[in-house]
């Protein structure tokens, strides 16, 4: 049977860089192998932080193209290639990701083509293999895990995805960003793990005190995302056995008891503050 770890590599939410957690970022490591959902900023750091083998990574899941989540998408291909990665990658995620990643190998086309030839490394091109995914369903399956895509609402943008892993052993859910959604309920139905976005409500203020798009701003992340508050519905709903928070709003102004004592308001079951490098 198969051993699957969760490790959160990073927990903080939206573009802005924090003081107290990295972007948005995960990996589901199945006896020693490694797949990583988003691609924040500092998920190659967060993942030698972690002591995962660079080399042990086999696919790669972009939930959706804000930049909190796929900023480092390329570097972390090129990141891990210099570490010793010599092995094919697939990666998921919407349109353009294949697009996107042929425009990452020419931005950085003089930086390989230099370390191909004057430190002997393999080319990176043919390690990076993309592809877009525009519908629900099952979208990757190998001897060790299945994975099942759900279309979420996370307006403006689109296609925007949560991700299941089923494993011999456990079932782990990725909201991705979405305010509350069936299809994401549908999807994470009887999960062993649902890792899910927060927005602490009462904080917007705050965020978005004297920025020249408040209003727009807020209407956004309220139209968009899962208050503190609904996240334990949507949990509950789903029968989940453990609901881990995580890409907190705000990062680290709000004290632990209120993320918890909220949710548990509506769900009965184990919930997990998530933080940086925590493994579940």
């Amino acid at each position: 049977m198969n051993r699957t770890r969760l490790v959160l590599l990073g927990t903080g939410g939206g573009p802005m860089p924090k003081l107290t957690r990295s972007a948005p970022a995960y990996a589901v490591v199945v006896d020693g192998v490694t797949y990583v959902v988003d691609c924040g900023n500092g998920v190659a750091r967060q993942m030698a932080k972690a002591r995962l083998p660079f080399r042990s990574l086999r696919a790669v899941f972009v939930t959706h193209h804000h930049s909190d989540h796929n900023a480092d998408y390329g570097n972390l291909f090129l990141l891990l290639w210099a570490g010793g990665l010599d092995q094919p990658v697939d990666a998921f995620g919407p349109p353009p990701l294949c697009a996107m990643t042929k425009q990452f190998l020419a931005l950085n086309a003089y930086d390989i083509g230099t370390r191909i030839v004057d430190e002997g490394r393999p080319p990176l091109a043919p390690l990076i293999r993309p592809h877009d995914v525009d519908a629900p369903g099952e979208i990757y399956r190998d001897e060790r895990v299945c994975v099942r895509s759900a279309l979420v609402r996370h307006p403006p943008v689109t296609p925007a995805f949560a991700f299941r892993f089923d494993t011999d052993d456990r079932s782990i859910v990725f909201s991705g960003d979405t305010a509350p959604c069936n299809s994401l309920i549908e999807l994470a139905r009887g999960a062993d793990v649902l890792v899910h976005e927060v927005l602490h409500e009462p904080s917007l203020d705050a965020i978005c005190a004297n920025l020249s798009n408040a209003t727009r701003l807020r209407q956004h992340l309220l139209d968009s995302h899962t208050t503190h508050d609904q996240v334990g519905i949507v949990a509950r709903e789903a029968g989940v056995a453990t609901l881990v928070l995580s890409h907190f709003v705000p990062a680290d102004s709000v004290a632990d008891e209120t993320w918890r004592d909220a949710a548990a308001r509506h769900f009965g079951g184990n919930i997990v503050l998530g933080r940086d490098l925590l493994e579940i």
